[in-house]
């Protein structure tokens, strides 16, 4: 048992237990950008203060107030006041971005303000039909026009709204639509209407952060972006019918008909399910930017125990082969080494980019590793051979993590063709043996072909 003990087989699960005690600075490490991460959207949250946050446009929804009498348990009849919306039965809008970053502190995000061209008209019949359907218990002087806003910070300018040609202009109000967007009113006398289509034009200058959403709030809904910006993430229920994307921006156009949503033409705002399916609807773009720091850092840390290990498997490998002594101590200082390029490469990557945070990490990593290793190996060409595998395993970290698509493949191949290097090297090692002593010379550890 005591010959076990001072073996090789001890010599491993002790450089492996080292290499998980290495959690622990790595574990705070990803705790560290996921504290810097939640600094950067305070920052994001800050600019959309003063700006507009990320937006959500919907076209004018028709409101008409009601109210329906209800009998009691003590068969007293009490007036119930509701809103019915109904919806146009067309709506096309056109918008054009312009794209700016702005900074607060050493974070910043994309900002846009676009120009909204909005045309539409709701159908008479559909307003007759539901008129005759709930004749008594329309109000129709009060009824309004509502335009849902994600953000009214965002609104800077009403150019134009014309209803039936004629000039109106917006009313505040403390009302909400589809799912918590605010709105904007404008009264309309449906009595002065009856057997009359009501067409609307609106132009406005909407403002906002990051990503700008719209709502099929029509039976049929056109919807056209332009933008200079050369990556553009599409998202929300509906992907855009065309698109165009180059290096100089992207345009891309809409078409959504009622069938493709979960709420009709018309519904009574006492039907909460209607605001979740309304919110869910929404599609649009936002401002992707590839170059994501905080998430290639969180998936570089992700390879932190692969790449501790794989450093402690060659340190291991030099000692037994050249029948050397590396102490813990040793082990773990390189291991200190190693988790210190994570916290390097999150304070420049803030600064310059990854790219260059990455290049002047691993190399300074690279070369304490590599001059440390040959003070302790005890030759300069095993700490250069040394330095030289580490910096060829931060290039493939590099690769892996630029090939975002195939990050999972070329992780997986260069996890087995190192395994299956260990195993080659390894393969005459006679883990029975001994350690060598100080006082007693090494004993042959390879064996004889």
């Amino acid at each position: 048992m005591g010959s076990w003990l001072r073996g090789w087989t001890a010599k491993v699960l002790g450089v492996g237990a080292l290499a998980l005690l290495m959690l622990l600075p790595l574990w705070k490490v990803q705790s560290l950008v996921d504290e810097r991460q939640g600094m950067r959207q305070a920052a994001v949250d800050q600019i959309a203060q003063g700006w507009g946050g990320q937006q959500v446009l919907g076209g004018l929804v028709l409101a008409v107030p009601t109210r329906e009498p209800m009998t009691l348990s003590n068969n007293e009849v009490r007036e119930i006041s509701d809103t019915t919306y109904v919806l146009p039965d067309s709506v096309a809008t056109d918008v054009t971005m312009s794209v700016d970053k702005r900074r607060y502190g050493i974070y910043e995000a994309p900002v846009f303000a676009s120009t909204v061209l909005m045309q539409g008209r709701f159908a008479s019949v559909d307003i007759d039909q539901l008129r005759q359907k709930d004749d008594a218990n329309w109000v129709d002087g009060k009824a309004e026009l509502r335009l849902v806003l994600g953000d009214l910070r965002g609104l800077q300018e009403v150019s134009e709204l014309l209803i039936n040609g004629k000039p109106q202009r917006f009313e505040s109000s403390a009302a909400t639509l589809g799912g918590g967007s605010s709105i904007v009113t404008v009264p309309l006398d449906l009595s002065a209407m009856s057997g009359q289509p009501i067409e609307f034009s609106v132009k406005l200058r909407l403002a906002g952060t990051q990503s700008l959403q719209l709502l099929p709030l029509a039976r049929t809904t056109d919807v056209k972006i332009s933008a200079p910006w050369a990556d553009p993430s599409f998202i929300g229920a509906a992907l855009p019918v065309e698109r165009t994307v180059s290096a100089e921006g992207f345009s891309a156009r809409w078409h959504i008909l009622d069938l493709n949503r979960k709420f009709g033409q018309s519904w009574h705002a006492n039907e909460p399910r209607v605001d979740a399916a309304v919110h869910d609807a929404a599609f649009g773009v936002a401002l992707f930017q590839p170059v994501d720091v905080y998430q290639r850092n969180v998936r570089a840390g992700k390879y932190g125990l692969l790449f501790i290990t794989m450093t402690f498997v060659a340190f291991f490998l030099f000692e037994v082969l050249k029948r050397l002594r590396v102490h813990p101590v040793q082990y773990l200082l390189v291991g200190a080494a190693l988790t210190s390029f994570y916290v390097l490469l999150l304070a420049l990557s803030e600064q310059i980019g990854f790219g260059g945070a990455y290049a002047i990490a691993a190399s300074s990593v690279v070369l304490i590793i590599a001059g440390y290793a040959s003070v302790v190996l005890g030759e300069r060409r095993a700490g250069l051979l040394l330095g030289g595998a580490l910096g060829l395993v931060y290039a493939m970290l590099y690769v892996v993590l630029a090939a975002e698509q195939y990050a999972l493949l070329i992780g997986a191949i260069v996890l087995v063709i190192t395994v299956g290097l260990l195993m080659y090297l390894t393969r005459r090692i006679d883990w029975y043996a001994g350690m060598p002593s100080a006082a007693e010379p090494a004993p042959a550890i390879m064996e004889q072909p």
